[in-house]
């Protein structure tokens, strides 16, 4: 595919948000990276080895250079908002990794910076913006099913066991399963469900004291017009639900089901925090390599549809369509990478003005949904949603 006006690109972060988003950024002819912005010489130097460019120590002098036109931030979540609104500020366009923001003040100083700013806002990449996912809001929107009427989405990983830094361990600086993982169901059923969100009911479990923060959730989410969604997840490590999803992980690479335990016996030789956040440390950019392009679409655990004349089972392949009579597979092959949806979104809404649905106050409700759980869980009830 050939694009003649691809957007410079400049990436705030090199860290493992931007290792993930690296194989697309590599081979989708939509955006060109012609800049950095890390605190790790070693990983600038890498970006200048491999992209050319320019490299900076501090976003703001990267969002001052006049060859960027949009900048990816993929920073820790606390530094968003700082990044989000120097970008803003140069006149450039935000792509934000997943959440928006920690605090909900935060993330609506992002979208108000960004309308002042006239840029475009994007949140992502998220796992609604999967080739599976976007099939599904198609044949939803074409009505042939009907109406939505319930959404299951469950994911059992091994999250919480994975390398860490210590506020990646504080539910209050963003750590924990709701911030990081919640936020992608989140996503996922209110693309799906296609309604507003009007209230949630929650419990959240922190069951490990060694890992002091949420590492599980429940919850129910009602939505204009009579749909509801449950969303369960657990990131202790134990069940893994790819074994329900062909064994395809996340990032849509064949998974090795003898690897199971792999993350809670590489933490057990860890003999501290700061062992810990070295161990994540080496797996940046210009440390390790980043994963292949993936053959699979990228994924978020099952999740099932259930409509007025079918339900749809979401996979990394692609939907298993459960119709009155008859079953049929529509596939969802990934073109080229998993993540070129988010990269295709960016260049429409920049080139061409037509803003994609996880545009500005997406994030920021998305968000709102993620406090949602937690105070419903800490209050026992349900919480209603402006």
């Amino acid at each position: 595919m050939s694009i003649c006006d691809p957007i410079g690109l400049g990436v705030a972060g090199l860290g493992r948000g931007f290792m993930l988003t690296l194989p697309s950024l590599r081979h989708d002819p939509h955006v060109r990276l012609v800049a950095c912005a890390a605190p790790r010489q070693a990983s600038r130097d890498a970006f200048c080895a491999e992209f050319g460019g320019t490299a900076y120590a501090d976003v703001a002098q990267m969002c001052a250079d006049p060859q960027l036109e949009a900048v990816y931030i993929a920073t820790p979540h606390q530094m968003h908002r700082a990044h989000a609104e120097a970008a803003a500020a140069a006149g450039k366009h935000i792509l934000v990794d997943k959440p928006l923001a920690i605090s909900q003040a935060d993330a609506d100083a992002i979208v108000h910076a960004a309308n002042q700013a006239g840029v475009h806002l994007i949140t992502g990449p998220s796992h609604s913006f999967d080739q599976p996912v976007e099939a599904a809001r198609r044949l939803l929107d074409s009505g042939q099913f009907g109406q939505v009427r319930m959404i299951h989405a469950t994911n059992y990983t091994d999250f919480l066991y994975r390398p860490r830094r210590p506020e990646e361990l504080d539910t209050n600086q963003g750590g924990g399963v709701i911030f990081s993982q919640a936020i992608h169901q989140i996503d996922v059923v209110r693309a799906l469900m296609g309604q507003p969100a009007l209230r949630v009911a929650a419990m959240t479990g922190a069951w490990d004291r060694t890992r002091p923060t949420e590492g599980a959730y429940s919850c129910l989410i009602s939505f204009a017009g009579g749909g509801f969604a449950s969303l369960t997840y657990s990131g202790y490590a134990h069940y893994d639900s790819d074994a329900a999803q062909g064994w395809v992980g996340e990032l849509g690479h064949p998974k090795d089901p003898q690897a199971y335990g792999k993350a809670r016996r590489a933490l057990a030789a860890v003999t501290s925090p700061a062992e810990e956040a070295a161990l994540k440390g080496a797996r940046t950019y210009g440390a390790v390599e980043a994963p292949a392009p993936a053959p699979y679409a990228e994924h978020f655990g099952p999740v099932i549809i259930s409509c007025d004349r079918a339900d749809l089972r979401l996979t990394p392949e692609g939907i298993e369509i459960w119709g009155d009579t008859q079953r049929s597979f529509q596939p969802t092959p990934p073109d080229p990478t998993p993540r070129s949806p988010v990269l295709r979104a960016l260049y429409a809404a920049v080139r061409q003005g037509q803003a994609p649905l996880q545009a500005g106050q997406w994030g920021a409700d998305s968000l709102k949904l993620c406090h949602a759980i937690l105070k419903s869980a800490q209050t026992g009830g349900f919480v209603e949603l402006s």
